[in-house]
């Protein structure tokens, strides 16, 4: 079990980054949530098994279609046991 937090720029506010990204997260059985921030990017925290992990963050790289992602930063975290995957 691993927790990453990703920091994701660019064109990512109003294009249903969140729900797409809480979509993909579930199918890979990870769980966390996705926030928007106050400075435009939005802000992703996920616990799961690595290589679900890792593939959910390669998704964060592209987003849905109307998204123009223009970084990801990502940063290891301790595991705090979250269940499911929530919006805000």
């Amino acid at each position: 079990m691993i927790r990453r937090r990703v920091v994701v720029s660019g064109e990512v506010q109003g294009v249903f980054f969140r729900d797409s990204c809480r979509d993909v997260a579930l199918q890979h059985e990870v769980a966390g949530s996705a926030a928007n921030c106050s400075d435009g990017s939005v802000e992703v925290i996920l616990e799961g098994e690595e290589d679900a992990v890792a593939a959910v963050i390669g998704w964060c790289r592209s987003g849905p279609p109307h998204a123009d992602v223009t970084g990801v930063d990502v940063s290891e975290e301790e595991p705090e046991g979250m269940q499911g995957f929530t919006t805000s």
